[in-house]
């Protein structure tokens, strides 16, 4: 077979449902993507994922399935005269009065289409002249107009995982369309490549096939050898022969050096379900609360090279935006939350840029675990027992009855006063008087300090007999 006439990756696409790997919420019997393959009705699909999660492979599918003419266009070089033209095309073809054909048009990156180039697709998908299948990375609910929406079947697909990734290269391995098992896959390389494809199933064939070259390569390079060395013997014995014809037999390795050559990646040691994942992790974070924005650029670009989910980076820097910034610079964890959204919202590798916004902006931002230190304190207080009842004048009051009970008498009403504040009990009896907060100097937190000085001196007043 010739391996080189079309790319791996799409020699391997699936030709049914029933050979797409991973996606299996979308594939269930009597699934609006199996009613739609399976019992040919017109509806158009928009397709929501990561890159190499099966977006063209279902488009591909429900064609060849349905037996419906394919057109595929990209929407970064398209237009709205490539799309009229296209359902223009698909209305004549239905039109024939014998052999009529349906038409499949499936538009990869949608969300490239800006709102007169998505309104152009409108004619087509109402009158049914066309199947739409559209493919979008980005959150549909902002990159794809809401009639478009409307009229059609969103469909979400998830990144694949490292055991579906692992079967979709077994298959490359031995099918004949692939590489026909001429191969051997390496269990280091094979990890390696788990980590690189992070859940991109292209991704994982094209560094395959890359890695595949190199190896045949290196095969036949000492095949050439073993055969130099066999003529220039005086003297061959059996044995030698033998052992010619079996590294003839012998498939060719893709090993880690060849893989690592073929794809120009060193492998990064980390494994995601290890203590390398705990272990780079633990650095980023310690390198942001020690400042070093160096190193955490450094520990997050590691973990983002070896496929580290990015949400879970988020999630990191979230929680130390308030566990090591907090009020030293408030608006730390906006940033940490806004670089969260970004990830969810545009995916990798784009949202690369937003993690490391976000890192330089913790790392050098002022540090304060006054927050996190705060809230433990109050809950080993609560832990040990001290939960006094709440004062009587801060009680609900909105109910028949409360007065007499004595609920909400004596409140002060804070806006009452012209500081805001006014000198009355908040906290139960037992902990009255207790600073949890204890606010350092760094950053904007020193105004913070002041601040909760005064209101204290305000609040404690009534201590001593003082009037607001």
């Amino acid at each position: 077979m010739d391996h080189t006439a079309a790319p791996l990756a799409v020699r391997m696409r699936p030709r049914s449902l029933d050979e797409l790997v991973g996606q299996q919420h979308l594939l269930a019997p009597g699934s609006p993507l199996r009613r739609l393959v399976e019992g040919d009705q017109p509806m158009s699909l928009l397709l929501w994922g990561p890159p190499g999660t099966g977006k063209t492979t279902i488009a591909a599918v429900v064609s060849h399935q349905t037996n419906r003419k394919f057109v595929e266009l990209s929407a970064v070089t398209a237009g709205v005269k490539d799309v009229r033209q296209v359902i223009d095309g698909a209305r004549r073809d239905l039109a024939r009065a014998t052999g009529s054909v349906e038409t499949v048009l499936f538009i990869d990156e949608v969300h490239r289409f800006t709102k007169a180039q998505q309104d152009a697709l409108l004619p087509g998908v109402e009158n049914r002249w066309v199947t739409l299948v559209a493919a979008t990375t980005e959150n549909p609910f902002f990159s794809v107009i809401s009639p478009l929406l409307s009229r059609s079947l969103l469909l979400t697909l998830e990144s694949l995982t490292d055991d579906d990734i692992s079967l979709l290269l077994d298959r490359a391995l031995t099918d004949e369309r692939g590489l026909n098992d001429e191969f051997e896959l390496a269990p280091d390389a094979r990890d390696h490549l788990l980590r690189m494809a992070g859940g991109d199933a292209r991704r994982a064939l094209t560094y395959l096939e890359a890695a595949a070259g190199g190896a045949r390569a290196k095969h036949e390079q000492a095949l050439k050898l073993a055969a130099a060395t066999q003529d220039e013997a005086t003297a061959q014995n059996e044995d030698d022969a033998e052992a010619t014809e079996e590294a003839e037999r012998r498939r060719a390795v893709i090993d880690l050096v060849t893989l690592e050559t073929a794809v120009d990646r060193a492998a990064v040691r980390y494994d995601r379900a290890g203590d390398q994942h705990y272990d780079v992790a633990s650095a980023l974070i310690k390198s942001i609360r020690g400042s070093d924005v160096d190193a955490a650029m450094h520990y997050l670009a590691r973990m983002i090279e070896a496929g580290e989910d990015p949400r879970f980076i988020a999630r990191r820097l979230v929680i130390s935006a308030s566990e090591d910034i907090g009020m030293g610079d408030p608006t730390a964890l906006g940033v940490a939350v806004a670089a969260a959204e970004a990830v969810q919202l545009i995916g990798m590798p784009e949202a690369r840029i937003n993690l490391a916004q976000a890192v330089v902006a913790l790392a050098l931002a002022p540090k304060s675990n006054a927050v996190i230190m705060a809230v433990d304190a109050a809950i080993a207080d609560v832990k040990a027992g001290k939960v006094g009842p709440v004062p009587p004048h801060l009680r609900d009051a909105h109910y028949a009855g409360a007065k007499k009970l004595g609920h909400g008498s004596s409140y002060q009403y804070s806006h009452d006063d012209p500081r805001g504040v006014v000198p009355q009990q908040y906290a139960p009896d037992v902990i009255d008087g207790t600073d949890y907060y204890n606010p350092t100097r760094r950053g904007g937190e020193a105004s913070y300090a002041d601040r909760v000085a005064a209101i204290r001196k305000i609040l404690r007043d009534r201590e001593v007999g003082g009037s607001p």
